[in-house]
C-alpha cells in the first residue's frame, strides 16, 4: 500500500456557515454558524439524524442547495491541489462551480437509482463525466471506466459497463455511483449516506472501496451518516450534528471514549448490540431533555453513561433460558413445510417459460406462541418473498403452511379475507403502506370496517384513539394525512393499523431499516413492549444481524432461497455453524474502543 505525505493545511474548511430556508411560515435556519475542515488523505464523518442539517451543509459545498435556500453568513474555503490557490466557492459562479464539480469535489449521493439515469448504459454515464472535464478520446475514457469499475471492486467491469442501471443490485449501482465520483481524480469526496438500506456485507465492501483509495491516492472524504456504528469503520475524525449545529467534534477513537454531548451519548447507546441482549434499547431522550428555554440540556438520568446504560440493562442467561422453556412448551402457531415459491422467466415473443428464479426453495420452520423468529439474509436471499409467500401475497409453487392448525394454501378467497383478519403485516416504507389523501385516523379505522371489528364507526374512533395513545401519537393526530409526519412518526401508525385488528400473528418486513439509528431504537422498544400487551407472534425481517438479534428469540438465516441455518439468537452470534453467517457477523460494524482503536491504528500503520 503507497503512502501517503499529508499535508495538514485544510484542503476544505467550512467556516461560520448559517443557512435559512424560506418556509410558508418565515425563515427556517438549518445550519447554524458551523465550522469543520477536512486535510489531504483524511475521512471526516459527520453524524447526526434526519434534520440535522448534515446533508445540507454537504450540498452547500456543491453549490446545489434550492432557490429556497439563502446562505445568510459563511466562507466555504478550497484549496485547489493543481493551482495550489485558495477560493471561496460561495463566491463562484454557476459556471465556475460546473468546472469544480465532479472535477475537484465529487459527490455520492444517498440513493443511486435516482441519480442514474435509467435510459443510459452505467459505463455511458461515466465516460458522460470524463469526457466532460478530461481531453481524451471516447476510447481512452472508455479504458478508463472499466479501470474504475475494477477500482471499485465490481464483477463483470465490461459487462456493467453495457448494462443499464436496473439490472444492477442495490450495492453494484452504489459502486457505479463511486466510480463516477472518482472518475476526474476529486481531491474530496462527499459520501452523502452512501449505505443507507444496503446490506451489511455490501456497506462493508463499498466502506474497503472508499479507505483503499484514500489509502492510495489520498482523497480526502467527507462521510455522512446517522449512524456511529458506520463511522468507526471509516473516519479519522468526527463531527456530531444537532438540529442544524455543531454539538461536539473529536477524533474518533476520543469521541468514543470520552462522549462529553448528551445527543453524542444517546446516539452511541441506541444501537443494539451483539455481545449481550439488551432488555430495552437506551434512546437519545434517556440523556436529554428540553429546558424552560426550548433548549436540549443533559438530562439528570438513571444512566450517568453510555456503559452503564447497558450494564443496567442486559437480559440475564437465566431470563433466556426461561423464555425459551415458556415458548417451547406449546404447539407451535404456525408450521412451514417444504415451502416453494418459484418464479417462472419467460422467453421470446410467445412468452416461453425458460427457467425459474427459485426466490424460496423447499423451506421448513415453526414459529410458537409468542416467538419472534428473526429472518436475516443479504438481498435477494428469499426472506421478504417468504414472508409475503406465508400471507399468500405470493402464492406458493408448493408445500404447506399452517397456522393455527389450519392450511393456509389451501384457503378459497373468502376464507382467506377471514384469515387476514389474524395476520398482518407492517412493510419497509411507510409512506406508500398509507394512502396520501386519507387521514391517518380514517386509515386505521379502514381493516376494522372491512372485518366488522365493533359496532358503530363511534366505537371504532375511540379505539383508533386508544392505539394512537399505544403508540405515543396524540389523539390530535386523527385527522392528520401521511405527509405531515416524520419517518418514525408514519411507522408508528403502521404498527397501529396492523394492531387494530387484534391480530395472533404480525410479520415486520425491513420495518426499522430506514430510519435513522434512535427513532429505529424508539421503534424497537415500541414493538417489544406491544408484544407484551398484545401477546403476537412475530416474524421479523431484516438484513441487520444486530437488530434481528435484538428482536428475535431464534434466527433463520437465509441464502439464495433455502435456509442455511436456525438457531436461538445467542447462540447463531456466539457459534455461527455456517461460512454464510459468519460473513453476515463479520460485516457488521463494531463500536467497541479497542475494535476502533486497532482500526486508528491501522490506518496510521498505513500511512493515511
Amino acid at each position: 500500500m503507497s503512502q501517503i505525505d499529508l499535508d495538514h493545511s485544510p484542503i476544505l474548511e467550512v467556516k461560520n456557515l448559517t443557512i435559512r430556508f424560506k418556509t410558508e411560515n418565515g425563515y427556517h435556519n438549518a445550519v447554524e454558524n458551523v465550522s469543520f475542515k477536512i486535510t489531504k488523505g483524511e475521512t471526516l464523518g459527520i453524524v447526526g439524524e434526519s434534520g440535522s442539517g448534515k446533508s445540507v451543509s454537504s450540498l452547500s459545498i456543491m453549490q446545489l442547495l434550492g432557490s429556497n435556500s439563502d446562505v445568510v453568513s459563511g466562507e466555504i474555503l478550497f484549496k485547489d491541489t493543481k493551482t495550489n490557490q485558495v477560493i471561496d466557492l460561495l463566491k463562484q459562479s454557476e459556471k465556475e462551480m460546473r468546472k469544480i464539480r465532479g472535477n475537484d469535489i465529487a459527490m455520492i449521493f444517498q440513493e443511486p437509482m435516482t441519480s442514474l439515469n435509467p435510459v443510459y448504459t452505467c459505463g455511458d454515464q461515466v465516460m458522460e463525466a470524463i469526457l466532460l472535464h478530461q481531453k481524451i478520446n471516447k476510447q481512452e475514457a472508455k479504458q478508463r471506466t472499466i479501470e474504475l469499475f475494477k477500482t471499485v471492486l465490481l464483477p463483470r467491469p465490461e459487462s456493467i459497463f453495457s448494462s443499464y442501471p436496473h439490472q444492477l443490485s442495490g450495492g453494484q449501482k452504489q459502486r457505479v455511483m463511486i466510480a463516477m465520483a472518482l472518475s476526474c481524480n476529486p481531491s474530496v469526496i462527499i459520501a452523502d449516506e452512501p449505505t443507507t438500506a444496503l446490506d451489511v456485507t455490501v456497506q462493508k465492501a463499498i466502506l474497503e472501496v472508499l479507505k483503499k483509495l484514500k489509502d492510495e491516492f489520498g482523497t480526502s472524504v467527507i462521510f455522512i451518516t446517522h449512524d456511529l456504528g458506520v463511522i468507526t469503520d471509516i473516519a479519522d475524525r468526527v463531527v456530531v450534528m444537532y438540529q442544524g449545529k455543531i454539538v461536539e467534534q473529536n477524533k474518533t477513537a476520543n469521541l468514543f471514549y470520552n462522549p462529553k454531548h448528551p445527543y453524542t451519548k444517546g446516539l452511541m447507546a441506541c444501537r443494539p448490540r451483539l455481545d449481550f441482549k439488551l432488555k430495552v434499547l437506551p434512546t437519545v431522550s434517556d440523556f436529554m431533555v428540553k429546558n424552560a428555554d426550548g433548549e436540549m440540556v443533559e438530562k439528570e438520568s438513571k444512566y450517568n453513561s453510555v456503559g452503564q446504560a447497558i450494564m443496567l440493562n442486559f437480559v440475564t442467561e437465566e431470563e433466556t433460558l426461561e423464555r425459551r422453556q415458556d415458548i417451547m412448551s406449546k404447539p407451535p402457531h404456525l408450521i412451514v413445510k417444504n415451502l416453494k415459491t418459484y418464479f417462472p422467466v419467460k422467453k421470446g415473443i410467445f412468452g416461453k417459460v425458460t427457467d425459474f428464479i427459485k426466490a424460496v426453495d423447499d423451506v421448513s420452520f415453526e414459529v410458537y406462541p409468542g416467538e419472534t423468529v428473526g429472518l436475516v439474509g443479504e438481498s435477494g436471499c428469499g426472506k421478504t418473498t417468504l414472508g409475503r409467500t406465508i400471507l399468500r401475497l405470493e402464492e406458493p409453487t408448493s408445500g404447506d403452511i399452517i397456522f393455527n392448525g389450519q392450511r393456509i394454501n389451501e384457503l378459497d378467497k373468502e376464507a382467506l379475507r377471514k384469515m387476514r383478519k389474524d395476520m398482518q403485516i407492517i412493510f419497509q416504507d411507510p409512506y406508500s403502506s398509507l394512502n396520501p389523501r386519507i387521514t391517518i385516523g380514517e386509515a386505521i379505522m379502514e381493516p376494522m370496517r372491512i372485518h366488522e371489528v365493533l359496532e358503530s364507526d363511534f366505537s371504532r374512533r375511540r379505539r383508533v384513539i386508544e392505539l394512537l395513545e399505544t403508540v405515543n401519537l396524540q389523539t390530535s393526530h386523527f385527522n392528520r394525512y401521511p405527509h405531515e409526519f416524520s419517518g418514525g412518526q408514519r411507522q408508528r401508525i403502521c404498527i397501529a393499523r396492523a394492531l387494530a385488528l387484534n391480530p395472533q400473528f404480525i410479520i415486520c418486513d425491513e420495518s426499522v431499516s430506514a430510519l435513522d439509528v434512535s427513532v429505529q431504537a424508539q421503534v424497537l422498544n415500541l414493538l417489544n413492549k406491544l408484544k407484551g400487551e398484545f401477546n403476537f407472534t412475530t416474524i421479523f425481517i431484516s438484513h441487520d444481524l444486530s437488530v434481528v438479534k435484538f428482536m428475535s428469540d431464534r434466527i433463520v438465516v437465509m441464502n439464495r432461497g433455502k435456509i442455511e441455518e436456525i438457531g436461538y439468537a445467542e447462540d447463531i452470534y456466539r457459534n455461527p455453524t455456517k461460512e454464510y453467517t459468519k460473513k453476515l457477523i463479520d460485516a457488521i460494524p463494531k463500536v467497541d474502543l479497542e475494535d476502533i482503536r486497532l482500526e486508528q491504528w491501522k490506518r496510521k500503520k498505513s500511512g493515511a
